[in-house]
């Protein structure tokens, strides 16, 4: 009876470790690249997912122009506050930019360029992904769309997060 009850309790250690294992995030790099992105990322299944709608660039300039391209800025200063306000809904949320695992961007090319600025778009990404304040990077897809429901966007960033 003593050697059931000793093993019943180490099988319900291991368990219990394993449980306590499986609900944490697991985050893959891409190998051998400095990419600032994710390859994959794990979820348990005890995890809260919280999706976050679209969101959108802020004014920049107050001063310029009603529907002037200075009014958001470039593409650059459009992921900064959009990814600004993105920081602020999740923090609403009691949640980090660290807890985001997956980012889908939606661009739009600059009046007179041939293509979106994906160069614009890392500068603003970087400076909330991959930094020694937040290390944690997010799976994530960039897409370039013909336009936004306000012709002066060329962002819009739909991100998820995962409640720790």
């Amino acid at each position: 009876m003593m050697r059931r009850t000793l093993s019943a309790v180490a099988l319900s250690v291991i368990a219990t470790s394993a449980l306590a294992q499986s609900s944490e995030i697991t985050r893959h790099p891409i190998p051998d690249s400095d990419f600032p992105i994710l390859q994959a990322v794990e979820i348990p299944a005890d995890a809260t997912v919280v999706y976050l709608s679209g969101t959108v660039p802020q004014v920049a300039n107050e001063d310029a122009e009603e529907g002037s391209a200075d009014r958001y800025g470039d593409t650059a200063m459009q992921t900064q506050t959009t990814l600004d306000s993105i920081r602020s809904k999740l923090e609403s949320l009691d949640l980090t930019m660290g807890d985001v695992v997956k980012m889908q961007a939606y661009l739009v090319a600059p009046e007179d360029a041939e293509a979106m600025d994906f160069s614009g778009f890392m500068e603003g990404y970087t400076q909330y992904f991959g930094t020694e304040e937040q290390p944690n990077l997010p799976t994530r897809s960039v897409f370039e769309v013909a336009g936004l429901a306000n012709p002066d966007w060329l962002v819009e960033i739909e991100v998820v997060a995962v409640r720790p």
